[in-house]
């Protein structure tokens, strides 16, 4: 089977969109942008050995490919609309591009995301996707406007999907119980899609976790020019990952594991009574973890009233 083949079996993607003038099959895609909104669009590449172990489950990983890229979408406080997918196979295994089919458009349809697009080419695994989004104008969340007083908050919990991969590489060993309750966080992220909506008018600046909140919150500390002080008791950590790690091992996952796939987000004092209405209609639990200070850029930990010197950096690919 050939490179068309494989598309028109496993990716003729038969959601239809009315904002879909043209979809795949021809030299581009044509859509309509609704009135009045602004074109959010994300691209990220997944490679084999660097962002998902080889192994991994092709359904999972076709989930995941996608779900990473909506979690860009959700940080700004954008819809999901439209999304193009490029695969590069070392060869043809279309066992593996059918898991890989079937995990990918399940979450598109989810979302009401139309595939729209793409390209399959030979070489080293690698996926690269570009996902589409609108806001309405003006209203996207950027990572310029922290001010000082804001409080930090981040949904969900922070370390789980950091905990599990380390026991895949084999650094710690978790029981069975463990691993089955972090596993998900790694393979299976939920994109944070409405309550990114919901943070629209409310939060000063977001972006989401994927390299860990240490070094995804510097990138809003910097574009802001102010900084960051972090209350290390209130870092949301599951009670799996407090069982399985040490302390101070909890805070390294939690602050720099990566692969977390929640927002990170600042709130003036003033909308903090619409914050909790917002995200309790949206059923997402949130956690206020520090407060935006004057100075340079850069983090400040405090435990138990006490400042706590921490060498911490997230993910870097070149580092």
């Amino acid at each position: 089977m050939g490179e068309f083949e494989l598309i028109e079996k496993y990716f003729k993607h038969n959601h239809a969109r009315k904002d879909v003038v043209m979809g795949p099959g021809d030299d581009c895609a044509l859509l309509t942008l609704p009135a009045n909104t602004q074109l959010a669009v994300s691209t990220d590449t997944l490679v084999s050995g660097v962002h998902f172990l080889p192994d991994m489950d092709p359904v999972d990983l076709g989930y995941k490919a996608l779900a990473v890229n909506l979690s860009d979408l959700a940080a700004m406080g954008a819809e999901p609309r439209w999304v193009s997918l490029a695969l590069t196979l070392p060869a043809i295994n279309e066992a593996w591009v059918a898991g890989f089919a079937e995990g990918f458009l399940e979450l598109a349809e989810y979302y009401n995301v139309a595939l729209v697009g793409g390209d399959m080419t030979r070489g080293p695994l690698s996926i690269t996707v570009s996902v589409k989004g609108s806001v309405p104008a003006g209203r996207a969340l950027l990572r310029s406007g922290a001010k000082v007083g804001d409080g930090i908050y981040v949904t969900g919990t922070l370390g789980d999907a950091a905990l599990a991969l380390s026991h895949l590489l084999g650094k710690r060993t978790l029981n069975e119980n463990q691993l089955a309750a972090v596993l998900p966080r790694l393979d299976h992220p939920h994109p944070r899609i409405l309550a990114g909506q919901a943070l629209r008018g409310l939060a000063s600046s977001a972006l989401d976790i994927s390299d860990g909140l240490v070094s995804d919150l510097g990138h809003i500390l910097t574009a802001s020019g102010v900084r960051a002080q972090l209350d290390l008791t209130l870092l949301p950590l599951s009670p799996v990952l407090q069982d399985a790690v040490a302390q101070r091992d909890g805070w390294q996952l939690a602050l720099a594991g990566g692969d977390d796939y929640e927002l990170c987000f600042t709130v003036p004092e003033e909308h903090r009574g619409a914050l909790d209405t917002a995200l309790a209609n949206c059923g997402v639990k949130f956690t206020r973890i520090g407060r935006i200070v004057s100075g340079a850029p850069g983090i400040d930990y405090h435990y138990d009233e006490q400042t706590i010197l921490l060498q911490l950096k997230g993910w870097d690919h070149f580092a």
